[in-house]
């Protein structure tokens, strides 16, 4: 069951059957489609009023649609991708807790109950999307606070917190649920670390009563293919922000810690090393008077490779960007 990632133009132009699940980057509403669609209500940089991405499966391909406790979901064979968008406003906290770490624990837990169902525990990779990522509440960060309800929700779903954990990213946007999108399988992934960096799982409690649960990247196997989903991935050495202020530098970081992720990838890899040039990228900008300043970095590096530019916060306050990226073989 191979899959391939495309951009159309349109949902319309598409075979309804032959999609798995996709996305709708942009301020305007998407149309209503047959399949798990995550919307990211925010702009789109470098032109064209919305990014629209879609997972395909073959012609001829078997799917089964469904929803499980708010998780609309579709399988084709042992693949399932899934999107759920869960209100903060109403959610009814457990004593302890904020909203935004109930809905994330929420989340969590009702997806892996679905895939548990489903007989597909491994989830691949995540995209985490919530308003107002850097604000404070409650007394702490709501970015914090979301790795606390997802870290609570994978212990609780008897699912580790440290090494084998998905590829994933989080960033804010100015208004919105929290979304939550994913692709699972029948075998866990293959973690890729970063020599350069430590763990987001290891993190040390100055970055919040519970580390990220994530992996820098995670190799997979549907059957005949490898993909690689690199995570969003910003200008840290260590554990430590650098480069503040200076989005110049911050974006060369952020693509010479690509860099050593895919090295690191490449001597795992089934299908050969990969390059920078390899990998379509999504790159969020904090500001979107520094697009210029990340495209022109990003163009010297990565040459011709596909980059669309998205506005959205970074999980910490002080980072300007952040790069995420994929490749389907």
């Amino acid at each position: 069951m191979s899959l391939s990632l495309l951009s159309p133009s349109s949902f319309s132009s598409l075979p309804p059957g032959q999609v798995l699940g996709g996305f709708h980057v942009g301020a305007a509403s998407p149309p209503a489609v047959a399949w798990p669609l995550q919307h990211l209500p925010t702009p789109v940089l470098d032109g064209g009023e919305a990014l629209r991405e879609c997972w395909l499966l073959p012609d001829g391909a078997p799917v089964l649609t469904g929803e499980h406790e708010g998780v609309v979901w579709r399988r084709s064979g042992d693949l399932l991708f899934g999107v759920i968008d869960v209100p903060e406003a109403g959610v009814v906290p457990e004593a302890g807790r904020s909203a935004l770490q109930q809905a994330a624990f929420d989340i969590y837990a009702r997806i892996f109950r679905l895939l548990d169902a489903q007989g597909l525990p491994h989830l691949w990779r995540l995209w985490n999307y919530m308003a107002d990522i850097n604000g404070e509440a409650d007394g702490l960060e709501r970015y914090r606070q979301f790795n606390i309800g997802r870290g609570d929700a994978f212990e609780a779903g008897a699912r580790s917190v440290v090494g084998r954990v998905p590829a994933a990213c989080a960033l804010g946007v100015a208004s919105g649920p929290l979304t939550v999108a994913f692709l699972a399988g029948p075998t866990p992934i293959v973690p890729v670390e970063n020599p350069r960096q430590v763990s987001a799982f290891l993190y040390p409690d100055r970055y919040g009563p519970r580390s990220p649960t994530f992996s820098r990247a995670a190799l997979v196997h549907p059957p005949g293919q490898e993909i690689l989903f690199v995570s969003g991935t910003a200008s840290i050495v260590g554990h430590e922000t650098v480069h503040r202020g200076d989005v110049r530098a911050q974006t060369a970081e952020s693509l010479d810690n690509i860099a050593a992720v895919l090295a690191q990838a490449s001597l795992n890899s089934r299908s050969g090393a990969f390059a920078l040039g390899d990998l379509g990228y999504r790159a969020y900008v904090r500001h979107p008077a520094d697009l210029a300043t990340v495209r022109e970095v990003v163009a010297q590096r990565l040459g011709d490779a596909p980059v669309t530019y998205v506005l959205a916060d970074v999980c910490r306050s002080d980072l300007l960007v952040e790069i995420e990226g994929q490749c389907v073989r």
